[in-house]
């Protein structure tokens, strides 16, 4: 028997529009992969640039953007991409899922809300991670930054996955851990929201002004309206 997840206690109390699609990030917020892109990206600089420390810490501030365009903002060759996907594919075995997450997917399909995933990641990436994961089925829709004419900040990305769900801009929130995310959000008009319990900079987001800040994946809930219906699929 489904047990609905309840919210904590840190949720914000303001009611958002009540949506009927929800659009998340990977990276930082269904799963937390941080350990395993450092690690590809050391193992990638090593071999194309070399010696020297690699820029791990400036690379982390722009995480949420496609890795081309990362390498393109830092200055670096994109050569890095080839070793940083291999490294991506081989430790995929280490990443994991953030605690409540699942229950909240539940949740949220249990109350009929349709759910996608829009990622700096490339689609392919992205849905072999979720499949290896466990989670794929959970999701209508994976849209990988290869996927779209350009990746975020632009707006691209969610407007892609609006159009697949068939779902009108006012009716759907985007959940990031990146100021690009918040960003892509507002450009296609949809609800922003920060999510806070990974590697985010929360500072940052939050100067960002999101529509609402989440400390875990169950605060959610306390957002949208008490569902007077549950859908069985």
């Amino acid at each position: 028997m489904h047990t609905p997840l309840q919210p904590s206690a840190t949720t914000p109390s303001a009611t958002l529009p009540e949506p009927s699609a929800v659009i998340f990030d990977l990276d930082g917020v269904i799963v937390d992969s941080f350990a395993v892109m450092r690690q590809a990206f050391l193992t990638a600089y090593a071999e194309v640039v070399g010696d020297g420390q690699a820029p791990f810490e400036e690379y982390s501030r722009h995480l949420g953007r496609y890795f081309p365009d990362i390498m393109s903002i830092m200055g670096l060759p994109g050569e890095l991409e080839a070793p940083f996907v291999r490294e991506s594919y081989r430790l995929a075995h280490q990443v994991t899922v953030f605690d409540g997450v699942p229950e909240l997917l539940s949740e949220l399909r249990g109350r009929g809300l349709r759910l996608a995933v829009a990622t700096g990641k490339s689609g392919p990436r992205a849905r072999s991670l979720l499949d290896r994961l466990g989670l794929l089925g959970s999701f209508e829709h994976v849209i990988g930054s290869d996927e779209v004419a350009r990746a975020k900040p632009a707006p691209d990305i969610v407007l892609r996955a609006l159009d697949l769900l068939d779902v009108p801009a006012g009716e759907a929130m985007m959940i990031g851990d990146a100021v690009t995310d918040l960003a892509s959000a507002r450009a296609a008009k949809v609800t922003a929201v920060a999510a806070l319990w990974g590697e985010a900079d929360a500072e940052a987001l939050h100067a960002e002004g999101p529509d609402a800040a989440l400390h875990a994946p169950g605060d959610l809930l306390a957002l949208l309206p008490v569902p007077s219906h549950r859908v069985t699929r």
